[in-house]
């Protein structure tokens, strides 16, 4: 990815969001631009007019911590855009972000067991391990159940984001698509500015921007967001629709990589039908192990 485009469209977005209203601007007559004009940007972050257009024409590499951070309070940048400037920047600067090495494209590695052994010991919840480009690596036993619509039969390491774009049955897992894409490009708009060298994340975005006009759109707002804590609602086709609560968790072991855990309110219909699904996925278990065990042997041969 071109950093100095990603710079210059991530402020030009974010300068055009701001109303001079709500910089505490008097705003005069006849306004070309939308949000705020750059000398104003400029004033409030206290750098000159010049300096700021060089560093919205793209040109970062070597701006202070300072500067940023007063360029981060003229926008009103919260914590996630904050962040994101400081990566575009050090990535300018040509310093690898969160311990990162820079890659090329490569296929997601297999889970370490012991991760795997840990996901299996999650029994009451939804739990699975994705990288940063949405590539679902890892599930516990209700992981692979919950997400059987995005894991299918295909053989290839199941991609949330593709799925999301590229899946009609997303809209029925999703009852919520809308907000789940927005949510979904702004993660990955973040980490892409956290490893802008990233080959196969470059992949993932040129394929999704050439089969899906949302997700064009979406990617062009240059909007970032972690993902943290919340709520989502889902509508699975065994047990009807759930609400979850979610929480991430960093894998320091594997950066990049994070583990989701999926829980819903004690009580609550969720909570009944995720045990429900839970039931469901013991019971599949015992008949796939007891088809298995019934099988005849493939080498097996008369004795002459």
């Amino acid at each position: 990815m071109d950093n100095r485009a990603e710079v210059r469209e991530f402020l030009m977005t974010r300068r055009a969001r701001i109303t001079p209203e709500t910089a505490g601007i008097t705003a005069g007559a006849n306004r070309r631009v939308a949000g705020l004009r750059r000398s104003e940007v400029a004033a409030l972050a206290d750098v000159s007019v010049e300096y700021y257009a060089k560093l919205e024409r793209g040109a970062i590499a070597g701006a202070s911590a300072s500067v940023l951070d007063a360029i981060a309070r003229a926008l009103q940048l919260d914590d996630t855009e904050h962040a994101h400037l400081l990566d575009l920047a050090r990535a300018a600067d040509g310093i690898p972000t969160s311990g990162r090495s820079r890659r090329r494209a490569t296929k997601p590695a297999p889970p370490r067991p012991s991760l795997q052994w840990a996901l299996a010991s999650i029994t009451d919840a939804v739990a699975f391990v994705r990288d940063q480009r949405q590539n679902l690596l890892a599930t516990n036993d209700l992981g692979r159940a919950f997400y059987s619509p995005v894991i299918g039969d295909s053989g290839r390491t199941p991609n949330l984001a593709r799925f999301q774009f590229l899946d009609p049955a997303a809209r029925d897992f999703y009852p919520d698509w809308d907000r789940f894409a927005e949510m979904c490009v702004a993660v990955m708009r973040a980490e892409a500015g956290r490893d802008p060298h990233d080959k196969a994340m470059q992949d993932l975005v040129g394929e999704l921007s050439t089969c899906s006009e949302t997700f064009r759109t979406l990617w062009a707002a240059h909007n970032v967001r972690t993902h943290g804590a919340g709520t989502k609602r889902f509508r699975h086709p065994i047990v009807g629709e759930l609400v979850l609560a979610y929480e991430e968790l960093a894998l320091t072991a594997e950066p990049g990589h994070v583990m989701l855990i999926y829980t819903a309110e004690p009580g609550s219909r969720s909570a009944e039908r995720l045990r429900l699904l839970a039931s469901w996925t013991a019971e599949h278990r015992v008949r796939e192990s007891d088809t298995a065990a019934t099988r005849p042997s493939s080498g097996a041969g008369d004795e002459g």
